[in-house]
């Protein structure tokens, strides 16, 4: 007899339909599974087998033949071992599964035949949503995830027992109760806040400038500054995610198998300075996502950028103006968003002490060209902000007054955002990093004592036109805080403070 069970696959962040056939006929006892299945999918046979026998089923005693249609299309992943096994109960005539309540369904079987949580489910769910799909089974592990869908009937099960109970119609399932995501939303508390950060004032104002507009930023200064404290009071500034925006961070990171719950906050990662370029950039025999991808729509920290692997770092350069990045693999190309705010920190010697107001270096002019050198000039100009942090001194630590609170400063985060929201929403962009060359243009004009300075500094700083362009969104971004509607010379001043940097420490 042959059953036929609905099933999803995923390639990247899409699924696509998958049906699994399972046909039984007489003959010696086999098993066999087709339609380009991975060793995962393969190995499903002796997950199922115990499954079915130790939640009180016959494994039956037939030659089966299971086929996973399409068939010229890789299947990965343990999420088929369910539907295999409600197909040989329906192909061995253990149950009747009535065509008519047959929904979509996912979930990896222990044993003990109790179904685990899979991998990648939530964008299979949103992709089969779009196809028409309306109605799921799945298991218990992914429900935190799966409960913001809306327009979808999810029923979770803890085991294949019950899972076969509710198919058959011997019981009654519940659905998840679909929930608001603003409702669940929370302000999130950060023991990671501004007012803790003491002095580093020009450095404080250019975070709030690099967050305010999307823009990337790299801090060069000596160790013990704060510049790791200041990267990770950056999400406390930061606008509130989107719903949208969290849909699409919580895709990537359930792909990865990062997903616990849902987001509510813009994600940070830190990955260390060992990290492969597979790892950075995403990869692998399964074309996972990368920690760039996994930073979509949040922050990617870079700590002592130097010591990173300099090809590992060249492939930024793609990802930091495109805002994806596309893995390609012989017989798989898949593209993930890759849209964050770059935050990176190094010293400017080995000793750490280049430059700095307080303390001597001791490297040589080679140690210092050999350390500095591993950073390109390409890299360096996707880099919009380029700040100097120095030590502070000992009267600002003993300051017993707070400074400004994160709370304070992303008030005037947001105000610059929804300016910008408002003008480049018709475009598709939501923020001043993003704009175009056209979109440069159009909103970034000068009057003619801004366009004089800035000449006059792009011939003597030696400035590239990706530099210019970007001193441009970036004085942008600072009319935006002062609620300016058009660039002035003290914008254009500022924001020519921090592209000098590159120049000072390029040996």
């Amino acid at each position: 007899m042959l059953a036929l069970i609905k099933s999803f696959g995923l390639k990247g962040l899409e699924g696509f339909p998958v049906q699994a056939e399972i046909d039984m006929h007489a003959g010696l006892p086999s098993y066999d599974i087709v339609g380009l299945a991975d060793t995962a999918v393969k190995e499903s046979k002796e997950r199922v087998r115990s499954a079915l026998k130790n939640s009180g089923y016959q494994y039956p005693v037939a030659a089966v033949v299971v086929n996973l249609a399409p068939a010229d299309v890789k299947k990965e992943g343990t999420l088929y071992d369910l539907p295999i096994a409600v197909g040989m109960l329906a192909a061995s005539k253990q149950i009747v599964y009535e065509s008519l309540k047959k929904p979509v369904i996912l979930g990896e079987l222990s044993l003990n035949g109790e179904v685990r949580k899979v991998n990648g489910l939530l964008p299979m769910i949103i992709s089969a949503v779009q196809q028409g799909e309306r109605t799921f089974v799945i298991p218990k592990g992914n429900a935190a995830e799966a409960v913001f869908i809306e327009g979808a009937t999810i029923y979770a099960v803890e085991t294949l027992r019950q899972a076969v109970d509710f198919l058959t119609g011997a019981t009654d399932l519940q659905p998840l109760q679909i929930r608001s995501w603003q409702s669940d939303m929370q302000s999130a508390h950060s023991d990671n806040d501004f007012k803790y950060i003491k002095g580093q004032y020009a450095a404080k104002r250019a975070m709030e400038i690099a967050v305010a507009g999307g823009h990337n930023i790299i801090m060069i200064g000596p160790p013990g500054a704060g510049k790791t404290m200041l990267a990770r009071a950056v999400p406390s500034i930061m606008p509130n995610l989107t719903f949208d925006e969290a849909l699409e961070v919580a895709k990537i990171h359930s792909v990865s198998g990062q997903l616990d719950g849902f987001i509510y906050e813009r994600p940070f990662r830190s990955p260390h300075h060992s990290s492969t370029m597979v790892a950075l950039t995403g990869g692998g025999n399964k074309a996972r996502p990368g920690e760039i991808s996994l930073a979509h729509n949040g922050v990617l920290f870079l700590d002592e950028l130097p010591e990173y692997n300099r090809q590992t770092l060249e492939t930024l350069r793609q990802p930091l103006e495109d805002g994806v990045i596309t893995v390609a693999r012989n017989a798989l190309s898949v593209t993930y968003p890759a849209d964050f705010m770059l935050i990176a920190s190094m010293n400017p010697c080995p000793c750490g002490n280049y430059g700095s107001a307080t303390a001597e270096c001791k490297c040589t002019a080679a140690q210092i060209h050999k350390y500095l050198n591993k950073l390109s000039g390409p890299l360096l100009d996707r880099i919009d902000i380029h700040i100097e942090v120095d030590n502070v001194t000992y009267d600002q630590l003993q300051e017993d007054n707070l400074a400004e609170t994160s709370e304070t400063i992303k008030i005037r985060v947001n105000k610059a955002r929804d300016i910008q929201l408002k003008r480049l929403s018709a475009f598709g962009r939501r923020c001043n990093a993003q704009m175009t060359p056209g979109d440069i243009k159009k909103f970034c004009k000068l009057d003619k004592q801004s366009a004089l300075l800035l000449q006059d500094s792009f011939e003597k700083l030696n400035l590239t036109a990706r530099a210019y362009n970007r001193i441009l969104k970036v004085a942008r971004t600072i009319a935006d805080l002062e609620g300016a509607e058009n660039i002035t010379v003290k914008h254009i001043a500022e924001s020519l403070q921090y592209r000098q940097l590159d120049r000072k420490y390029r040996v």
